[in-house]
C-alpha cells in the first residue's frame, strides 16, 4: 500500500510540476518568440529593441537565480512561490495591454525574475518528492513541461492572431497560463512531507572547481542557444517562401523538446554524462549552422527539431550533473548553474539584435551563437570529473 501511495504521489507531483513549467517557462518566458514577429509586423519594432527586451527578460531571470543562490532559505517560502506564480501570469497578460517600451521592459524583467524563482523551486520540490518516493529517474520528465508550453504557444498564436493581432496573442497566452496554473495546483496539491536530509560530506575544492567548469560550459550554452530561441520564428518569417511555416516551426521545437528530457538522461545512463552532453552540444551547433542558410522547409524542420531536441536535454543533463558534483547542497548547485546560464542568455539576444541590425541579417549572430556552443562543447570534452564517494 505504501509503495502504491508513493507511486501515485510521485506521478501527481510530477504532473503538477510539469504544468507549473508550462506556465513559468513555456509561456511566461518563451511565448515571446512566436509573438515577436507579430509585434514587428504590427508595431514595427526593430531587431535591436526585440533583442533588448529579450535581454531584459533574461536579466530578470539572472536576478531571480542570484536571489535563490544567495538566499536559499527563500526556496521553501510558500508565500514567495504563490506571489511568483501570480506575477508570472500577470506580466504575460499585461504585455498585450500597452505599447510603452518602458512598461514592456519592466514586465519582461519581472517575468524573468519570477520564471527563475519558479523554475528553481519547482525543480527542487519535485526532485525531493521523487527521491523520497524512489523515482528520482523520472526527474527529466519535469522539463518536458517547458516543451509542452512551447508547442501550445506555437499552435495557439496563429489562431489568436486572427482575433486581435499581437495584443490578442499576449492576452490569450495569459489566459492559457491561468488555466494551466489552476490545473497544476489541483493535480499537484497532493504531496508528502520530505524529511530533512542528512548533510552529505563536505565537497572538496576539486569538486567545487569541477562545478564551475560545468557552469562555464553552461554559460556558453546559454549565450548560444538563446539567439535561436529568441529569433528563430522571426528569421523564418523573413525568409522568402517560408513565412507561412514560421509559427509552426515553434510547434516543431516544442514537440521535439517534450521527449528530449527523457531521452538524453536515458542515453547518459548508457554512454555516460560527458558523451551525452557532447552529443547534445554537437547536434545543437549543427542545427544553428544549418539555420544560417536555411531556405527550404526541410532545412527549417531540421533546425527546429535539432534545437528542440537538445536545449532542454542539455538543461536536464547539466542540472543532474551539477547535483552529482555538489551533493552536499543540490539547491545551491542548481542556483549556481542557473545563474551562469542566465548570464549567457541575458547577453546573447542583445548582442544578436544589434549585430542583426548592423549587418542586415542574422548570419553573423548565428555564427557567433554556433561558436559559443562549440566552445561549451570543448570545455565538456576536456572536463575530467570523478564523483565524490557515496554521492
Amino acid at each position: 500500500m505504501e509503495r502504491q501511495h508513493n507511486n501515485q504521489t510521485a506521478v501527481t507531483v510530477l504532473i503538477g510540476g510539469m504544468l507549473g513549467m508550462v506556465v513559468a517557462m513555456g509561456i511566461a518566458r518563451f511565448a515571446y518568440t512566436p509573438i515577436l514577429p507579430l509585434m514587428q509586423r504590427d508595431l514595427g519594432i526593430s531587431n535591436s529593441l526585440a533583442g533588448g527586451l529579450a535581454a531584459i527578460n533574461y536579466a530578470g531571470y539572472l536576478a531571480g537565480s542570484l536571489l535563490c543562490m544567495l538566499t536559499p532559505q527563500l526556496l521553501r517560502n510558500r508565500v514567495l512561490t504563490a506571489l511568483a506564480l501570480l506575477v508570472s501570469i500577470a506580466t504575460t497578460l499585461a504585455m498585450g495591454l500597452t505599447t510603452s517600451e518602458i512598461v514592456w521592459s519592466g514586465l519582461r524583467f519581472a517575468s524573468g525574475l519570477t520564471s527563475a524563482i519558479l523554475f528553481i523551486i519547482i525543480t527542487a520540490e519535485v526532485a525531493e518528492t521523487l527521491i523520497r518516493c524512489g523515482h528520482s529517474q523520472w526527474l527529466g520528465g519535469l522539463y518536458s513541461g517547458i516543451g509542452l508550453g512551447i508547442a501550445l504557444s506555437g499552435l495557439l498564436v496563429p489562431w489568436l492572431d486572427r482575433f486581435n493581432g499581437w495584443s490578442g496573442t499576449w492576452l490569450g497566452m495569459g489566459g492559457l497560463a491561468v488555466a494551466m496554473a489552476l490545473l497544476g495546483l489541483i493535480v499537484g496539491r497532493r504531496h508528502i512531507e520530505v524529511r530533512p536530509s542528512v548533510l552529505a560530506p563536505s565537497v572538496s575544492q576539486k569538486h567545487q572547481r569541477s562545478l564551475w567548469r560545468l557552469a562555464m560550459a553552461y554559460f556558453l550554452e546559454g549565450f548560444g542557444y538563446i539567439v535561436t530561441a529568441t529569433f528563430i520564428v522571426a528569421i523564418i518569417t523573413a525568409t522568402p517562401g517560408l513565412a507561412g511555416f514560421a509559427p509552426y516551426s515553434w510547434v516543431a521545437v516544442g514537440m521535439a523538446a517534450i521527449p528530449s528530457t527523457l531521452i538524453w538522461p536515458l542515453l547518459a545512463r548508457r554512454i555516460g554524462h560527458q558523451k551525452a552532453l557532447l552529443a547534445a552540444f554537437a547536434l545543437q551547433a549543427m542545427g544553428i549552422v544549418v539555420s544560417i542558410n536555411a531556405t527550404t522547409v526541410a532545412h527549417v524542420l531540421f533546425v527546429a527539431v535539432s534545437f528542440g531536441a537538445t536545449f532542454l536535454g542539455i538543461v536536464a543533463l547539466t542540472l543532474a550533473e551539477g547535483n552529482r558534483r555538489w551533493p552536499a547542497d543540490t539547491r545551491r548547485a542548481a542556483a549556481i548553474l542557473t545563474t551562469a546560464f542566465s548570464l549567457g542568455q541575458m547577453v546573447g539576444p542583445a548582442v544578436a539584435g544589434v549585430l542583426a541590425d548592423d549587418h542586415a541579417g542574422f548570419s553573423l549572430p548565428l555564427t557567433v551563437a554556433a561558436g559559443c556552443i562549440v566552445g561549451g562543447g570543448v570545455i565538456i570534452l576536456f572536463d575530467r570529473f570523478s564523483p565524490p564517494p557515496h554521492s
